[in-house]
């Protein structure tokens, strides 16, 4: 057993008696940082008595700031205020009471909600207060492009440490990873309350393990004890966000791969997010590599069209509005890069709507996304912009087009995208060839002539897709 010394004792009664007189000094402040944020970033008298007054300190945990938004009678407007004004109430904190905090968001409707289990949260926010509640496999929207990655992280979560392990997802950003990571800790949470789960992003594992290091240097061999203890002794399921960012600096992903390799030879559940495949990881050692392969590697797509359109509807049957198909299809077919992006403005389209006291109208959604979506641009038409819209239309990947894959699921699309990239670009077909897989000319020729015939002879499914994409690609 290992008994504190007087002194030892002291730093940490200051440590606490700084933490709650900085907490206390922020309290003190709050309706003067405010209204430097109203002030300082020129926000509206309306959305300041709408959104910003609606705001207050939850709780302080080292440098994690929780904010509690008290959303009755403004619905859901979580994702709204964090996109829009979470940056401007950091600066804010920092210019009043000059402490820099992470700022974590909670609604009061998720508090409320989350009574039934309180029991059960609180273990998840003392061991993990960035865990969010509301990312659970429920309201995750399943489609082709993330089928297997939500099948595959359900199973870590019936099962974890069992029969998948390691589990790696990766994906581009805004796609649903984190949503995944944060779903398998609540349904573990929810399920088995013995369990010790922890989600830490990469540059929080990081800075801990800086820190550790650096107090060891300095003659404190407890700090690295302690960090591995949390991270290896103490650890069932272990969920690390962004690894990528890890990867490269040579002492952290070191202690990292320590820590991996003792869970997962201990039978301990990890789960690994990244921007990309293991194995187009450069500076990843080959040994390391091997070992994120050793169980599932899973990867979310950017969401198709229908993908798009569930998630819109799901999101307005939530806040118990209507909005018209042809409103969200309007959404759905301009937003196509992610789903952070696509939440992001139908949570615009309907805080617009409620600010200005009118019923949500495509002028109206039209208005709102300006910024976002302005029709008096013309978009530049490219062969990389018609592969992707192409790919996304018929629910296959880039990569199955640009493939040697001959299935007529695979081959007639890419004979559609062949088609419209030598009319709609006028490139020469050397060029699409060689974009489209390092094909020869004739073989674009081919395809063109192809297409060509069936639109001549009115064949009604490629007049149909040709006509759509055309819309899609040049709706001018």
């Amino acid at each position: 057993m290992c008994y504190l010394s007087a002194s030892e004792k002291a730093h940490i009664q200051n440590i606490r008696k700084e933490e709650t007189d900085l907490e206390n000094e922020l309290r003190q402040n709050w309706e003067k940082i405010l209204e430097h944020m109203h002030t300082a970033f020129d926000i509206s008298d309306v959305s300041f008595r709408t959104f910003i007054q609606k705001l207050s300190v939850y709780s302080v945990h080292d440098d994690l700031l929780t904010i509690l938004i008290d959303d009755t009678g403004i619905g859901d407007s979580k994702s709204f205020i964090e996109q829009k004004y979470s940056v401007f109430l950091a600066v804010s904190i920092e210019e009043i009471v000059k402490v820099q905090y992470k700022l974590n968001f909670i609604a009061l409707s998720e508090l409320e909600d989350l009574m039934p289990n309180q029991k059960n949260m609180e273990t998840a926010k003392k061991l993990n207060p960035s865990i969010n509640p509301n990312y659970t496999f429920d309201t995750f929207i399943v489609g082709d492009n993330n089928d297997f990655a939500h099948a595959a992280s359900l199973k870590v979560a019936e099962e974890p440490g069992e029969s998948i392990n390691p589990l790696y997802i990766y994906g581009g950003a805004g796609l649903g990873k984190t949503h995944l990571m944060h779903a398998i800790a609540n349904y573990i949470l929810e399920h088995d309350h013995s369990k010790r789960v922890v989600y830490v992003t990469s540059e929080a594992f990081t800075n801990e393990i800086v820190e550790a290091l650096r107090g060891s240097k300095n003659g404190h061999s407890q700090s690295l004890k302690e960090f591995r203890e949390k991270y290896r002794e103490n650890v069932d399921v272990l969920l690390i966000d962004d690894i990528q960012f890890i990867i490269g600096k040579e002492s952290t992903q070191q202690e990292f791969f320590f820590t991996f390799s003792h869970l997962t030879d201990s039978k301990k559940q990890v789960i690994i997010s990244s921007d990309k495949h293991p194995s187009t990881m450069t500076m990843l050692d080959e040994r390391y590599r091997s070992r994120f392969e050793m169980g599932i590697t899973v990867d979310v797509k950017a969401p198709t069209y229908e993908t798009r359109m569930a998630i819109l509807r799901s999101k307005v049957s939530k806040e118990h509005i209507h909005i018209d198909d042809s409103i969200l299809d309007y959404i759905a077919s301009n937003i196509i890069t992610n789903i952070r992006e696509l939440q992001g403005a139908i949570n615009k389209v309907i805080s617009f709507s409620s600010l200005c006291e009118k019923e949500v109208t495509l002028e109206l959604a039209k208005e709102a996304l300006a910024d976002k979506i302005n029709p008096n641009i013309k978009k530049e038409i490219t062969i990389d912009y018609i592969l992707e819209t192409v790919a996304d239309h018929f629910g296959i990947t880039v990569k199955d087009i640009l493939s040697n894959k001959r299935s007529n699921s695979i081959a007639y699309p890419r004979h559609i995208c062949m088609y419209l990239c030598r009319h709609l670009t006028g490139g020469p077909l050397a060029e699409i060839g060689n974009k489209l897989g390092n094909r020869h000319h004739s073989t674009v020729l081919h395809s063109v002539e192809l297409v060509e015939e069936k639109i001549k002879t009115n064949d009604p499914e490629t007049v149909k897709h040709v006509d759509v994409l055309r819309k899609k690609i040049d709706p001018q």
